[in-house]
């Protein structure tokens, strides 16, 4: 069955409070559309933690801080509403952009400390602006449980220390990637790859597998860096933005897998930024 879309606010809490007075538990998973399995993977895991379902697009112009990459971005509702309908999604929620950024609107999240470093130090502002939609979302919604992507583990962390500090009443749920047989993580912005460039995507994930794996069998985290740097160029990628070790509970850097810990990873495949990140 395809879920109705919602365009207004007030149309969305018509909906949500008639929900609660059953008191059912609502569920939402936040995108930006160009649904593809990952996502779906996320609304699965919301249907089984809920009695009511919400999946969110909106392009959020204020995350892009590039307007070429903004304006590339893929957008494909109708697409998107065939993908959820097998799912029984109780509601899509598409709100128009005066909806989110009502005229005079002039109010920013900023969440410091795991927000630093990585993508945040390449992309200013980026993470203000999915602080700021996803606070937005969370308390329009008026979800009890939100469904993110492993991923983007970066912004997963932003998204729990947000809503931690404001004391937001949603459980945060992080779920795991999903990659393709080859390894690469599913993303949108995968579209945007010529077969050529495809053929080369998963050097990236192949480098961070084999460095994690180097770094747990006792090679120095700097060595293994390095050696997983030169993987991805000889790959095929242009450029390697970021590739570090990091805290998986805090993000700090660290020299040495001392405690849980992420591989994580930026790099540019034909002028695409991609992203990914491995346990250790």
């Amino acid at each position: 069955m395809t879920a109705p879309i919602l365009r207004r606010l007030s149309d969305l809490r018509a909906l949500t409070e008639s929900w609660q007075a059953e008191g059912a538990r609502i569920a939402v998973v936040p995108t930006m559309g160009a649904l593809h399995a990952g996502h779906l993977s996320l609304v699965a895991a919301a249907r089984e933690g809920a009695e009511r379902v919400i999946v969110t697009i909106f392009v959020n112009p204020r995350q892009f801080d590039n307007p070429d990459d903004l304006a590339k971005y893929p957008r494909t509702e109708t697409s998107d509403a065939e993908k959820l309908a097998p799912l029984d999604v109780d509601a899509i929620y598409a709100p128009d952009p005066d909806q989110i950024y009502p005229e005079g609107f002039s109010t920013t999240v900023s969440v410091a400390g795991v927000s630093a470093g990585l993508c945040g130090a390449h992309r200013p502002g980026h993470f203000d602006g999915v602080a700021t939609v996803v606070s937005k979302l969370l308390l329009q919604t008026q979800a009890r449980r939100a469904f993110f992507g492993e991923k983007d583990y970066q912004q997963l962390m932003v998204v729990r220390r947000l809503v931690r500090d404001l004391d937001i009443p949603v459980e945060i749920i992080g779920c795991p990637t999903v990659r393709e047989s080859d390894g690469l993580a599913l993303s949108s912005r995968n579209q945007r790859l010529s077969p050529a460039m495809r053929a080369k995507a998963p050097a990236l994930f192949g480098a961070l597998d084999a460095a994690a794996g180097a770094i747990t069998a006792g090679v120095p985290v700097a060595a293994a860096l390095e050696e997983a740097r030169n993987a991805v160029l000889a790959g095929g990628y242009s450029a390697v933005e970021y590739l570090e070790l990091r805290s998986a509970a805090t993000l700090a850097p660290l020299a040495a897998p001392v405690e849980p810990a992420r591989l994580l990873a930026a790099a540019y495949l034909d002028g695409v930024r991609l992203i990914d990140n491995v346990p250790v």
